[in-house]
């Protein structure tokens, strides 16, 4: 099942568990498996992220609570670093974990992460710049920084990306991450 029709399932799932939870009253909280919604994003590398999953070095990191299985995060913002388009979500194709390891010591307190396939181990990184959601790590593989919960936090992180002269295409997006461990 392609990463986006995940997020969006995801959502619809969590409606209709939290109808069937508001409406029975009598249903036991811990006899089901909790949809997440809102995992705060760890986006400072130096800082031990408070969460019961291990990420991959490539991953934007955030907490996950005890027994979630499906989660996604808060909406943050990004610059893009990097981008390549690919045909049929080809998992041979992404960022060399190099590049990112060579951007993330320009931004040593800002997570530089990639995207890699989507396949269920890897996140979903969509872009909520719009009103719909655009999954760009099904289309695309990107490298990009973490550059905070606010606008006025991610023009200041372009700023400092465009004077290293290295990314002339950074840009500001406002991204979602997520995965679906079921």
């Amino acid at each position: 099942m392609a990463c986006g029709i995940e997020m969006k399932s995801t959502f619809t799932t969590a409606m209709i568990v939290n109808a069937v939870l508001l409406v029975s009253g009598s249903a036991n909280a811990q006899t089901h498996r909790p949809v997440k919604h809102g995992g705060q994003i760890c986006g400072n590398p130096k800082v031990s992220c408070k969460t019961s999953v291990t990420f991959q070095a490539n991953d934007l990191p955030f907490q996950v609570g005890k027994d979630m299985v499906i989660v996604d995060t808060v909406p943050f913002y990004a610059i893009i670093l990097k981008s390549t388009a690919v045909k049929d979500d080809n998992c041979k194709m992404f960022i060399s974990e190099s590049d990112r390891l060579a951007a993330q010591e320009l931004f040593p307190e800002n997570k530089v992460f990639s995207s890699r396939c989507t396949d269920p181990e890897n996140l979903c990184y969509a872009d909520v710049t719009s009103r719909n959601p655009r999954y760009v790590s099904e289309t695309h593989r990107l490298m990009a920084v973490y550059a905070g919960k606010t606008l006025a936090e991610a023009k200041k992180m372009l700023e400092t990306v465009k004077a290293t002269g290295k990314y002339p295409g950074a840009n500001i997006r406002r991204m979602r991450t997520g995965f679906n461990g079921t």
